[in-house]
């Protein structure tokens, strides 16, 4: 009888890749080559958190009085009705598209929990818009009945329509390119400047004392957000030092247009959500921080700065602490402690 192959069949972390991987077994996690894949997967569960645990009873009732105007009402609702979608919109593209390509098991682990915390994003607009009563068809089917919304799920949704094609891979050069124009159309783009035009209107008024329920759920999802966006850029830079061929001039000038397209999109969003300003809030603001945020998100990925606009939010750094976790019995921001050793 031969003696087991054990020692043979053991994984070489200097052969996993990120993509394209045919000599490393993509459910061998150990040893870990892409710390960083890890380490973003631990920041995930160091943050989790359930919407449940947010109390509303303030949010009701300031929502039911006469205290906030119809233009804030408008920037509440346009936002729960884009990030309803939206946040369905990236778990469908990581468990249908990205998953399946991501031959690597240290990032599909992060990628795991990245997926579970969308359906916890998805669950937070449910349990706002039944806490406040609100007419359930009326958000979640946003994307389909207001032009500023429906324009950035469709620009995503083509994004992710070739790779869900039956017979799509990565083997070839096309395919990658295509799947790294797909990470960069998420993580990037929704993740990294869709999703922070929202966060900061909502945030805006949460400063203001208005919707604090709402606002301390919108904390953690941009926490959640901030790991999200730091583990895609991680991806689509270990893709590139794993295959620079794919990081052609015609591709990054093609990221270029996507980028601008993606800009003028978030523009007239916050240009439908801001039509005549609110305290603290105006669409042209909005394009200032706009511009902002995407030249950070080029300069991460190896590119220039095109927009050269100014932070009009710097107070939005104040709640990008992953560090930090929100005490739900204190209502104070507080170190995070895990449930083992939870002092209560």
């Amino acid at each position: 009888m031969e003696a087991p192959q054990g020692k043979q069949q053991r994984v070489d972390a200097d052969k996993k890749r990120l993509i394209n991987c045919t000599k490393v077994d993509v459910n061998q996690l150990m040893p870990l080559k892409y710390h960083w894949a890890w380490e973003h997967y631990l920041n995930g569960c160091a943050n989790h958190w359930m919407p449940s645990e947010v109390p509303m009873a303030k949010d009701i009732e300031l929502w039911k009085s006469n205290k906030l105007t119809d233009a804030e009402r408008l920037v509440i609702k346009r936002n729960l009705g884009f990030f309803s979608t939206a946040e369905s919109l990236v778990g469908n593209n990581i468990v249908l598209a990205i998953f399946k390509h991501v031959t690597n098991p240290e990032a599909r682990q992060y990628l795991l929990r990245q997926a579970f915390e969308e359906a916890i994003h998805t669950h937070t607009f449910h349990y706002i818009v039944e806490s406040l009563a609100l007419d359930p068809g009326e958000i979640f089917n946003m994307y389909n009945e207001i032009p500023a919304i429906h324009a950035k799920d469709s620009f995503e949704m083509q994004l992710t329509e070739h790779i869900l094609k039956d017979g799509f891979n990565t083997e070839t050069f096309e395919g990658s390119q295509k799947f790294l124009e797909n990470l960069v159309g998420y993580y990037i783009i929704m993740e990294g400047i869709f999703f922070y035009s929202g966060f900061a209107m909502i945030l805006s008024l949460h400063r203001q004392n208005k919707m604090t329920g709402v606002g301390e759920q919108f904390q953690y999802i941009l926490r959640d957000e901030t790991i999200h966006l730091n583990f895609g850029i991680d991806l689509i830079n270990g893709i590139k030092e794993e295959n620079p061929e794919l990081w052609s001039s015609d591709f990054q000038n093609h990221i270029y247009d996507l980028i601008d397209e993606a800009t003028h999109l978030e523009i007239a969003y916050a240009k439908d959500c801001l039509p005549k300003g609110i305290l603290g809030l105006t669409a042209e603001m909005f394009e200032e921080y706009v511009g902002y945020i995407a030249d950070r998100r080029l300069e991460r990925i190896g590119l220039k700065a095109r927009y050269n606009k100014k932070n009009p939010f710097p107070w939005m750094s104040e709640v990008i602490d992953l560090g930090k976790e929100k005490n739900f019995f204190e209502t104070r921001v507080t170190e995070y402690q895990s449930a083992a050793t939870l002092a209560w």
